[in-house]
């Protein structure tokens, strides 16, 4: 996993959360099994926590300072460019 690991698991916790509180409200709806969503809306927390630590669990890449800047070039010294 990398840094776009990282940023793929952030870009996608909104999309799986509404998806998950989705499925929860379609389940109260439905009756069918008996879950309501007063007894079952904890499980937005558990998956709202286990996207955390999946990003958290991307290790990040290594800071890397940039260069020093070059010294200025005296005037008639040559700069590199073609004249």
């Amino acid at each position: 996993m990398n840094a776009i690991s990282a940023a793929l698991i952030q870009a996608v916790r909104g999309p799986i959360m509404l998806i998950t509180l989705g499925v929860l409200v379609a389940l109260d709806h439905m009756d069918a099994y008996g879950l309501s969503f007063g007894r079952t809306w904890p499980l937005l927390i558990i998956v709202y926590g286990v996207l955390k630590l999946a990003e958290r669990m991307v290790p990040r890449p290594a800071y890397v300072p940039p260069p020093p800047p070059a010294p200025p070039v005296a005037p008639g010294q040559w700069s590199g460019r073609a004249s």
